[in-house]
């Protein structure tokens, strides 16, 4: 897992690029993480995103983690090791400022091209215009591939309590 989902935080509606996001969204997700060697974990679960910066990962297989967001902190609870890591964010993957640099890729009407950063993000789009994949690499020169299905669009805010990281207060606690 990595800290790719810190950057859903401050999505918004753009009007630069044919790639258009909602208030909100809720969806499935794949996370496919392979290294150099061609070694790779795939994650997946369920995503939220609302109110511009309130991100929520919920990782169900291989593994049980929720990680949430709101822009500036990150919480990971981890339920398989019983801890709680807190971090604050430094930089952060931005959303919709990549999605503003996404071009067409030649003559694709769904897939897009985004150069941020020194860091070079492939997106892609389904029928309806909905965010359904991003790939790129990371900081240790993994390939990350993020498949969204299921994807719901919505306007206005989610429940407050749906986008917390809940955890028993018996958990290990490590501020980073």
């Amino acid at each position: 897992m990595r800290l790719l989902w810190i950057g859903l935080l401050s999505v918004s509606t753009l009007f630069a690029t044919p790639i258009v996001l909602p208030e909100n969204f809720q969806a499935d997700f794949i996370q496919k993480i392979t290294n150099a060697k061609k070694k790779s974990i795939t994650y997946s679960g369920k995503v939220r995103f609302s109110d511009r910066n309130l991100l929520k990962w919920e990782y169900l297989k291989p593994t049980k983690k929720e990680v949430c967001t709101d822009g500036f902190e990150l919480l990971v609870v981890d339920h398989d090791l019983e801890q709680v890591s807190f971090y604050l964010i430094n930089k952060a993957f931005n959303l919709p400022a990549i999605l503003k640099k996404a071009k067409p890729f030649k003559d694709k009407k769904t897939v897009f091209i985004a150069k941020y950063e020194g860091r070079e993000y492939t997106l892609q789009i389904d029928r309806k215009g909905r965010l359904s994949r991003v790939a790129y690499y990371d900081d240790l020169e993994n390939t990350v591939l993020i498949i969204f299905d299921k994807m719901k669009y919505g306007k206005g805010k989610l429940k407050p309590e749906s986008m917390k990281c809940n955890y028993p207060e018996n958990y290990d606690v490590i501020r980073g």
